[in-house]
């Protein structure tokens, strides 16, 4: 479908007014991706970009995305952050081709046009020509031909970059209740522990919902119900912000009200009584963060997440690579003065996500059955009404409340 058929067609399709009804189309088309891009990726966003951690000293690199625009970040050697499209102003080629490195300056291996860390063009092979022929137009300005260049902030060691001038500051994009839960979590100087990838067969949208979705999570991971780390029964909440963009969902294991009888009434599939660890060390933790919460996952539009599960930490980027396609990046982190015993503990922990962990695997197959779902109901609508069809902050977990304030949020990027 074109752009033209498209707008013919969505014109025909009535979303209304209401988030609590979400069109099957919306994760189906690609002129919808495209729109994305522009509107969202390239709009009034903060993309995360990376850690300071993973660029730590000066001449370091780290190339990423925002959106399917590739970047590449720095940290010059004045100590600052720096975030530039990673396309030569020639003819197009990445500038830097590794996931990261160190340099003194950053060559286009196409042409050897070369720039500095800050992302200015600043050298041509052969601009005046060999031999006195050839080269440049004698009136050609470097300075006109730079890379398109980001913004850039940090929070709790955090890189998010935007390409829009006008966007608000980090702090107030975020709020100031998701800004403390960041600070809850980051609150020191943070080690990276290791990094994966995953693909997704699914639109990005839907592992988005997925992470906000607190309703799903006991319902569909084994793992969480059987071994009582995540049950709606426990104590625990949803912090959705003003704009209804970015959330929060947070939980304490209490075993007491893991025993909930709702929960045996309800004959679920993912509640095993004949399941056992060969290492239940697995399931110990410490409450570092002095609060008892074991579970915080944090989410910020368009495509990053904090994590907390029990000591396991973790962000995760989320990136569109086609309709049907999300790449998910992980990032495993522990902080500078972590002893030796919660090292171990973190890395041990982390088996529980990722594309083989016990309980963020059915996050990458279920995506998949959803876009599979959906292929021929183009014309329907899924119903996102769990805990009604407000959305504001509740302290109970039985609700979709931050998934209607995505769809709120991305309704605004999209003028839809």
């Amino acid at each position: 479908m074109n752009k033209l058929e498209f707008e013919n067609s969505h014109t025909s399709l009535n979303w209304g007014e209401d988030t609590s009804h979400i069109p099957y189309w919306v994760y189906q088309h690609p002129e919808i991706l495209r729109q994305e891009q522009e509107k969202i990726y390239q709009g009034p966003t903060w993309g995360y970009l990376c850690l300071e951690a993973e660029i730590p000293n000066a001449g370091d690199y780290i190339t990423t995305f925002v959106g399917e625009m590739p970047v590449v970040v720095t940290r010059d050697q004045d100590g600052e952050i720096y975030a530039f499209e990673n396309r030569c102003a020639h003819r197009g080629a990445l500038i830097a081709i590794t996931d990261s490195g160190s340099a003194s300056e950053l060559t286009c291996v196409y042409h050897a046009w070369s720039y500095d860390l800050s992302g200015s063009l600043k050298g041509i092979a052969f601009q005046n020509g060999v031999g006195g022929k050839g080269g440049m137009p004698a009136d050609f300005q470097k300075e006109h031909y730079d890379p398109r260049k980001l913004r850039v902030a940090t929070v709790c060691g955090i890189v998010f970059g935007s390409l829009d001038e006008d966007v608000p500051s980090i702090e107030d994009y975020l709020g100031e209740e998701i800004l403390g839960r960041i600070e809850r979590v980051l609150h020191k100087p943070i080690r990276v522990l290791g990094k994966f990838k995953q693909m997704l067969p699914n639109n990005w949208k839907l592992y988005f919902e997925n992470v906000k979705d607190t309703y799903h999570a006991s319902l569909l991971h084994v793992f969480f119900t059987t071994f009582k780390i995540n049950r709606l029964s426990q104590r625990g909440g949803v912090i959705v912000s003003d704009t209804g963009a970015h959330h929060v969902s947070y939980s304490v294991i209490d075993k007491k009200s893991s025993e909930s009888e709702e929960y045996q009434k309800e004959k679920l599939r993912s509640d095993k009584d004949d399941y056992r660890l060969a290492d239940p060390s697995l399931l110990e933790g410490v409450d570092e963060f002095g609060d008892g919460v074991t579970l915080q996952i944090l989410s910020v539009f368009p495509g990053f997440v904090l994590q907390q599960i029990q000591n396991s930490i973790a962000v995760r980027q989320i990136l569109p690579k086609g309709v049907e396609s999300t790449e998910l990046n992980w990032t495993y982190i522990g902080f500078e003065d972590d002893s030796a015993e919660l090292e171990e503990m973190r890395l041990k922990q982390a088996n529980l996500i990722g594309a083989s962990g016990f309980v963020s695997m059915e996050d990458g197959a279920v995506g998949g059955f959803v876009q599979r779902g959906i292929q021929c109901a183009s014309d329907q609508y899924s119903v996102v009404q769990m805990g009604g069809v407000n959305i504001e902050s509740a302290d109970y977990r039985a609700t979709e409340t931050s998934v209607r304030g995505f769809w709120h949020a991305y309704r605004s990027h999209m003028g839809l």
